[in-house]
């Protein structure tokens, strides 16, 4: 499963909106240090009830715009 997904990192509170065609994820960590896609795996492993080791961002790492894949 592919998932296309736009971060908003520095937000006030961790949450995830369904849009159109993608998920809108709003993240508390900022964008540096890998600190906002560590965050983002751990908040798609509660929401998709998933392991850590299932997902994977194809492309995206250092952009807001992110393609996850989701082993299933």
């Amino acid at each position: 499963m592919i998932l296309h997904i736009r971060v908003v990192p520095r937000a006030s509170r961790n949450l995830i909106k369904r849009e159109k065609d993608r998920l809108k994820v709003y993240l508390t960590k900022p964008a540096q240090d890998n600190l906002a896609n560590i965050q983002l795996i751990d908040l798609l492993v509660e929401y998709l009830k998933v392991k850590k080791y299932q997902i994977q961002i194809i492309r995206g790492r250092n952009l807001r715009d992110k393609l996850i894949k989701i082993d299933v």
